[in-house]
């Protein structure tokens, strides 16, 4: 999002914006664990529709594409973001009661172990 916040003041952010422009994939992960601002989702929205059939997305998120409108704050806007992700899109979708794939193999980090040995 900063990328997006800034291409128009500074270079760098600028520079990366036209590599990502430029890209055949573009991998978004942990989309939506946080709500945004109106104006970072119109932001968000811009993008995709810049983007939309001219790149591939990988998109990452623990939130269903029904939760979004309460992330963006616009049901509208949404949709329209959706309408172009979800065009010619695979989408899989991972058992929520499933452990996660980082403390898959971390679990004896919590298991409790007795000093009364």
């Amino acid at each position: 999002m900063y990328i997006l916040k800034t291409r128009e003041y500074i270079s760098k952010s600028r520079t990366r914006y036209k590599r990502m422009a430029a890209s055949d994939l573009i991998i978004i992960d942990d989309i939506m664990y946080m709500a945004y601002e109106p104006q970072n989702a119109q932001l968000f929205f811009q993008f995709i529709y810049d983007m939309y059939d001219k790149t591939a997305f990988i998109l990452t998120s623990n939130k269903g594409p029904n939760e979004w409108g309460k992330f963006l704050g616009d049901t509208t806007l949404t949709t329209a973001i959706l309408d172009r992700l979800l065009h010619r899109s695979e989408i899989i979708t991972f058992d929520e009661n499933q452990d996660s794939i980082r403390m898959k193999y971390r679990r004896a980090l919590f298991e409790e172990k007795s000093v009364e040995s």
